[in-house]
């Protein structure tokens, strides 16, 4: 989905991390190269300058319109400003872009919350939060259904195949939570797994009954298979729900204080022009491939920057009250406030 995010070189990690990788079954897929250690001098890296400890720093994500504010921030010198040169990569999902972050291939990831408390739960390694980056608007979260077809509600549901784009994620999650909020029995559905880009060919096809949608593939959907809403999920319990933000390993943070704190400036600039839908269509025109007139119909989310522990704390919560975790998480303790020097 959409909404509201430093820099640096990236080192070996110690073996016990590299184990940690391959144990946590979130993240079997780790390349284990190039893994961040302790070693380094903070004051400056070989790379770095006078302002940052580290001035190239490369940022994954996962392919939303969640993250214009970071092509913003990219394309109007506002990380040139801060003396960062940012390298962006686009990673497959939320739960592959963190697995690049722990494998050392990325420097600070955007992906959903999930897969970041997930793997910081599960020892795969310990992570920040270093700035938000979206939160559930109206009609950015939906279920689509075939048009014309035996799903005509989310009372259908029950029993019934549904593709999302990952399990264990904020999307399987937060259908749980709508299904539950209608008194439905949610652990009936058959999730499966379906890229974003294929899910309403999927249902189209009657491969799945139902599918999850974020933009711009909701209103792409619409337009190419036809695919229609019938359930908007992020409602009642889940309104204005915080979707995804940006993340770093604990070690890189420490590290590398002036680079995180020089990324969240730079990210709270083009978060805050992100505001107008005039600078985000052009841009989400260019990193999504969308004509004009598509990115006009697009519906937006709600973009942040800041990391507001006491919104965030939903993420958590709504995790234990399904089973993702086991026990209540304190998210405090992992969010990197910016600097007040």
């Amino acid at each position: 989905m959409l909404r509201q995010g430093t820099t640096t070189r990236r080192k070996s990690r110690p073996h016990r991390l590299a184990a940690a990788v391959v144990t946590a079954g979130l993240l079997a897929s780790a390349s284990g190269c190039g893994l961040l250690s302790g070693e380094e001098d903070t004051s400056t890296s070989q790379d770095g300058n006078s302002s940052v400890e580290k001035s190239t720093i490369t940022v994954a994500h996962l392919p939303s319109i969640d993250v214009a504010p970071l092509y913003i921030a990219k394309n109007k010198g506002y990380f040139e400003d801060e003396g960062l040169d940012v390298k962006i990569e686009q990673a497959a999902s939320g739960q592959a872009a963190t697995t690049k972050m722990i494998g050392g291939d990325a420097d600070i990831v955007q992906s959903s919350y999930v897969p970041f408390l997930l793997a910081h739960t599960g020892g795969s390694a310990e992570l920040r939060i270093v700035a938000d980056a979206v939160s559930a608007a109206p009609d950015t979260f939906v279920l689509v259904a075939k048009k014309g077809g035996d799903i005509k509600s989310i009372d259908d549901l029950e029993g019934k195949k549904i593709a999302v784009s990952a399990q264990k994620t904020i999307s399987d999650t937060i259908v749980m939570s709508a299904m539950k909020a209608n008194g439905l029995d949610y652990e009936s559905v058959e999730f499966v797994q379906t890229s974003f880009p294929d899910i309403s060919s999927a249902v189209a096809r009657g491969q799945v009954d139902a599918g999850l949608l974020i933009e711009p593939f909701l209103t792409i959907g619409a337009q190419e298979h036809g695919v229609t809403p019938i359930a908007d999920v992020a409602t009642g319990p889940t309104k204005d729900f915080p979707l995804a933000g940006y993340g770093a390993l604990a070690e890189f943070v420490e590290q590398n204080p002036k680079t995180v704190a020089a990324f969240q400036r730079a990210m709270e600039r083009a978060t805050e022009d992100a505001q107008d839908r005039e600078v985000i269509e052009p841009v989400i025109q260019e990193t999504a491939k969308l004509d004009a007139a598509t990115a006009s119909l697009v519906n937006l989310p709600n973009f942040h920057s800041s990391v507001d522990s006491s919104r965030l704390q939903r993420v958590p919560d709504l995790m234990v009250e399904f089973g993702l975790l086991k026990e209540k998480l304190d998210i405090g303790p992992l969010l990197v406030q910016p600097s007040t020097t």
